[in-house]
């Protein structure tokens, strides 16, 4: 998983193909967002950003409430969603 995070577009990628196949196998748009807001969490408390872009995003993730926390999700998921 360290390398999938090493490269920001590589991030991207995995996470545009992971929504891809969560909508192809039916789920809805708010189950989507929650299961990225589950990997939000993972990720702000079990992996060191390794560049820029990750420590911005972990320093919004936690400044965040839970409803803003929530809302970086949907928006990293309608980043990699534009199909």
């Amino acid at each position: 998983m360290a390398t999938v995070l090493k490269v920001f577009d590589k991030w991207k990628e995995f996470l545009a193909e992971r929504v891809s196949q969560a909508g192809h196998a039916g789920m809805s748009e708010e189950t989507i967002s929650k299961l990225a807001f589950q990997i939000g969490e993972f990720l702000a408390n079990k992996v060191d950003p390794e560049n820029e872009q990750e420590r911005v995003l972990k320093e919004l993730w936690d400044a965040g409430d839970e409803q803003e926390k929530r809302t970086i999700a949907r928006l990293m998921v309608k980043l990699v969603d534009k199909g």
